[in-house]
């Protein structure tokens, strides 16, 4: 049986939905579950199929909508779009053109902007790509010019830091995954977003090899809401479920089930979690480690 978390208090964590735009079932799931208060953000894939479409749904509802920034599936639209193992490959290699990065940074930023009517409440990537070499430093780049600071109260976009949080419990091949996620630039990203004056989650949370169905995410997802400390971010990827959908496609519809489950929502209660808002904790890149 699931032991109590440890920790005393209410824990508010950012609940974060990726992919929003990429399928209408995707859509009409996170913001499902966004209008019954179980996200508080979500990340769009802005040049996605049904983005444009959707997004005033999102407008109305009471969550970060962030831009999930994407290089390694086309989608649709034109751009460097690499498989990932190819690109984490040219981006240490520093082979990635420069000019091409930045571009392609600015035109997901404009749909995002032209859809949403107000700048990005925060910026992840798309397979953790933001923090790549090549492709952070030309956000930090981007970011200094679009949305540049005036004063201690501007506001500016925060960002996904992906070092791994407590992961007790979590089965070994799932803590190797979190590890080498956040061993790809987490430390570099976290360092240039503290430079640069730039807010992030606490730490990561969500890191799994989507299979496993409803019984299994319900177990991860309990064990990592039970290791959560107030200020990490927990990732998700739901979706509407559907009949007769396989692999990626039925994960997502098991992650909606639990998620939108009475029980777990009644667990979070009464174990003192709390879906909030990234601007309702006021953290700052670094504060807390």
């Amino acid at each position: 049986m699931l032991q109590e978390p440890t920790h005393a208090g209410s824990r508010r964590i950012v609940v974060c939905a990726d992919d929003f735009g990429m399928s209408a079932a995707i859509d009409d799931g996170i913001l499902a579950l966004a209008g019954a208060g179980r996200l508080s953000a979500v990340g769009c894939l802005a040049q996605a199929p049904s983005f444009r479409a959707d997004a005033a749904r999102l407008r109305e509802l009471d969550v970060d909508a962030g831009l999930h920034l994407n290089f390694t599936e086309t989608l649709g639209a034109p751009g460097l779009y690499l498989p990932l193992p190819r690109l984490i490959a040219c981006a240490y290699a520093r082979v990635l053109n420069r000019g091409r990065v930045q571009r392609q940074i600015e035109r997901q930023l404009d749909a995002f902007e032209s859809a949403i009517g107000r700048m990005p409440d925060f910026i992840d990537g798309h397979q953790h790509v933001h923090q790549l070499p090549q492709i952070r430093d030309a956000l930090f780049e981007v970011l200094a010019r679009r949305y540049p600071a005036q004063g201690s109260d501007a506001h500016t976009p925060w960002l996904r830091d992906t070092s791994p949080g407590c992961l007790d419990g979590v089965p070994a091949p799932l803590r190797r995954k979190a590890r080498i996620i956040a061993a790809l630039g987490s430390a570099a990203f976290a360092r240039g977003a503290a430079r640069a004056g730039l807010s992030t989650n606490r730490r990561f949370l969500g890191v799994y090899d989507f299979q496993g169905g409803a019984q299994v995410y319900d177990g991860l997802l309990r064990l990592w809401l039970r290791n959560a400390s107030d200020g990490d971010l927990l990732m998700c990827h739901p979706a509407l479920p559907a009949g007769g959908r396989q692999g990626m496609d039925a994960q997502r519809g098991a992650e909606y089930q639990v998620l939108s489950g009475s029980s777990l929502h009644e667990w979070m209660a009464s174990t003192g979690v709390r879906v909030s808002r990234y601007a309702s904790m006021t953290l700052r890149a670094n504060a807390s480690r």
